[in-house]
């Protein structure tokens, strides 16, 4: 009989929002700042970005245009790095805090592959789609002095992930990487390349097909110029 592989890592955490937050200083409705839950949840494709909202049963994301559809199903946000923030503003950073979904340990997020596919508990099948742009919404929910750029700074942006297989998912499931691909496009390459390094944007083409489409389409229109 053949050996099923080991986890690589494990959830923490499963968060979600039921109900929309408020920013406090301009009151803007907000899925960010999440709080754990104890029981399953079940995990699917919402659907395109502007129709689909999460990809985790029960979560509110409230601003459809720019959040949420099929490429930013589930946002994933390693424990090691908000332990990283949490001595950097020298305040307590819950599980949840920064808007994730799933609250990771024993992943390194920042060097996932475009296209990695992870299976979570027995079921759920999710794949790497690309990280987290910090908004003034985000900004705002954290309250912290140039947050965006101290953010951007960091890199550590977390994991956008797509729904390729649903299923339940609870805090506790083993993480399981069963597929990279042969590239070498992390999600750190992909924030740097949207952000602060600019030139590199040319190197993600060789993710593919597993860009999204948003992606394949700014990397056209500003190689052309």
């Amino acid at each position: 009989m053949k050996t099923p592989p080991a986890p690589h890592g494990r959830l923490l955490s499963v968060n979600i929002a039921a109900t929309p937050h408020y920013t406090e200083a301009k009151g803007q409705p907000t899925g960010i700042g999440k709080l754990p839950v104890t029981h399953p949840v079940h995990v699917q494709a919402p659907g395109p970005k502007g129709v689909g909202g999460s990809g985790v049963s029960g979560d509110a994301v409230c601003d459809r245009k720019h959040h949420g559809g099929d490429d930013q199903a589930v946002y994933a946000y390693a424990r090691e790095d908000l332990d990283w923030w949490q001595d950097e503003l020298g305040r307590e950073l819950p599980p949840g805090m920064f808007g994730e979904n799933l609250t990771t340990v024993g992943l390194d997020l920042t060097g996932a592959l475009v296209g990695e596919r992870w299976r979570v508990g027995q079921r759920a099948l999710l794949e790497a789609a690309c990280p987290r742009i910090p908004c003034n919404v985000f900004a705002e929910k954290m309250g912290e002095a140039h947050w965006i750029k101290r953010f951007t700074e960091r890199g550590a942006t977390g994991a956008y992930l797509r729904v390729i297989e649903p299923g339940p998912i609870q805090a506790g499931d083993p993480v399981t990487i069963e597929h990279r691909p042969d590239h070498q496009v992390t999600l750190g390459l992909y924030f740097r390349a949207l952000t602060s390094a600019p030139e590199r944007l040319s190197d993600l083409i060789a993710a593919g097909d597993a860009l999204p489409k948003e992606t394949r389409e700014t990397i056209a229109r500003r190689t052309r110029s």
